[in-house]
């Protein structure tokens, strides 16, 4: 198995469907979200935040369009990335990543 980098949770997989958050019930959606602060490497610097709170912001950053939740069809997983780990990917591959 490869060692995964620091900094492969800001990553969108290259072959990733972005999935609507508002595609999954409540439930489906905290749970996602849950499973993806409690990462090993999501931490949130020196200042403890409880799992509440990173919740929440994560939630917000999905409304706002500032991350995405992405499904990886090769490892069956999912992950949030940031908005502009999608429009990087999008640019390398040649694709449109659509109006600004």
């Amino acid at each position: 198995m490869a060692a995964n980098r620091p900094d492969d949770h800001d990553r969108a997989p290259a072959d990733g469907v972005v999935v609507p958050p508002s595609s999954l019930s409540p439930d489906a959606l905290r749970r996602v979200i849950e499973e993806f602060v409690t990462r090993e490497g999501t931490e949130y610097g020196t200042a403890d935040v409880d799992l509440a709170d990173k919740v929440t912001q994560v939630e917000r950053q999905l409304r706002q369009g500032d991350a995405a939740i992405v499904f990886d069809p090769e490892t069956a997983s999912v992950s949030i990335v940031p908005a502009r780990a999608l429009r990087s990917a999008s640019a390398e591959s040649g694709e449109d990543s659509g109006p600004e």
